[in-house]
Formats: C-alpha cells, sequence, structure tokens
C-alpha cells in the first residue's frame, strides 16, 4: 500500500469514527436524558472532543485532519499538492457518510434518514466563520510553534470548547456537516442548511489561512506534519 493510499484510508476511518461520535452520542444523549438539552449537549460534546483527541493521538503519524477544510488550508500553504488534496478530501467525504449510516444501524435507526433539524441565520453562519478559522489557528498554531505532539489535547479541547461558545454548537467541518444531513437525530442538520454552513467553514478557512501567513511568516515553518509525521516517508514507500 502506497502513502497516499494508506494516507487516505486513515482519513477515511477517522472521520468515519469521529462522526460515529457526534452522532451516536447525540442519539445517545437525547434518549439518556430526554428532558434536559444542556445536559445532552454536554455528553455530545465531551465525546465528541474525547474522539477527536484520541484519534489524532492515533492517526497523526499516518494521517488525521478529518477536515477538507484542513487539508485544503494544507494546500494553499504549500505542504500537499492538489491531487493529495482531492484524494484526501474524496476520503473524508465518504468516511463522513460511512460514520452517520454506522451510527444510525447502531441505535436500531434507518441506515439513512434526511434530518428535518433546521439550522440557519445569520448568528449561526458567523458562528461557523469563528469556529473553523479558531480551529485551524489552533492546528497549524500548535504545529508551527513546535508542538505537534499537543495537536491532539488542543483540537479536543477547542472544540469541546467551542460547542459552547458559538450558537451553530462548532461544526466547523464541511464532511461532518454534509455527513450530519442523513441523520434525523439530535445532531442532525436539515439539506437546506448545509450549503450556507459550507460557504461560511470555507470562508472562516480561509481568514485562518490568512492569519497563520501573518502570524507564523516564516517559510521553515510550514507544519507538512500537522496531520502526518512521516509525509516525506509516505511518499517514499
Amino acid at each position: 500500500m502506497n502513502g497516499l493510499t494508506r494516507r487516505a484510508l486513515a482519513e477515511l476511518v477517522g472521520t468515519a469514527l469521529l462522526v460515529a461520535t457526534v452522532v451516536g452520542s447525540g442519539i445517545a444523549a437525547s434518549r439518556l436524558s430526554p428532558d434536559d438539552v444542556g445536559l445532552q449537549l454536554l455528553e455530545n460534546a465531551l465525546a465528541t472532543g474525547a474522539v477527536l483527541t484520541a484519534l489524532i493521538i492515533a492517526l497523526q503519524p499516518v494521517s488525521a485532519a478529518f477536515n477538507p477544510v484542513v487539508t485544503l488550508a494544507e494546500r494553499w500553504l504549500g505542504v500537499i499538492g492538489w491531487r493529495e488534496a482531492g484524494v484526501l478530501v474524496g476520503a473524508q467525504a465518504a468516511g463522513g457518510i460511512l460514520g452517520t449510516v454506522l451510527a444510525n444501524l447502531m441505535f436500531d435507526l434507518p441506515a439513512v434518514g434526511i434530518s428535518t433539524h433546521q439550522r440557519t441565520g445569520a448568528g449561526l453562519w458567523l458562528a461557523e466563520v469563528v469556529a473553523t478559522a479558531g480551529l485551524l489557528l489552533v492546528i497549524f498554531g500548535t504545529a508551527r510553534s513546535g508542538r505537534k505532539d499537543m495537536i491532539a489535547v488542543a483540537v479536543g479541547g477547542y472544540i469541546t470548547a467551542a460547542y459552547w461558545f458559538t450558537s451553530s454548537t462548532s461544526f466547523a467541518n464541511p464532511a461532518v456537516t454534509v455527513a450530519r444531513m442523513f441523520s434525523d437525530t439530535f445532531a442532525g442538520i436539515a439539506p437546506a442548511s448545509v450549503l450556507p454552513f459550507l460557504a461560511m467553514q470555507v470562508l472562516g478557512g480561509v481568514l485562518a489561512a490568512v492569519l497563520i501567513r501573518l502570524l507564523y511568516p516564516r517559510a521553515e515553518q510550514v507544519a507538512a506534519d500537522i496531520t502526518t509525521e512521516n509525509t516525506t516517508e509516505g511518499h517514499t514507500r
């Protein structure tokens, strides 16, 4: 298995487990705490933050972006090429949908159920810009400051917090956003709400990329291994 194939597999599996956790913990929370939406959100946030930390620790040596905006930011910053970016984003999208299907089936729901949860409004859209930009700053800032071993903890902590300080509960990930459309449960998002969320996430990614270049201008600080510690090694195998 060549390096890019292995990285794509890591992205597919990691994104699938991430989305299975987001959707599955949302279903569990709504069943365990049916009368307390705040407690449901807390349960969902803690599970998501914890699994992100675990997955990044486990898969970072191969590839652990799990997010098309992160991958496209890597491309914009010159870390990877267009072919690599396309393959990895495709794997993330497929993994996200797989994760939703698995979560639905684990809780005895139809494999696919189109969400009716409308998420719209200027406040939610702004929240997605903030959440996505903040996530990328945390990832690249931690990596570019020479602390790549702390990315897992930083990302898990940030996402757990962002569930609460953003009105959108911090989707901040196009692959996850699209995947959540296929579960009519606590974590779902209606199809009509998806495109505005995606647009705001891309905008947040662009803003973050500009800030990253301003805050960390030195070319040698480019974090080629924010999602894979052995990118170069992967190309040679």
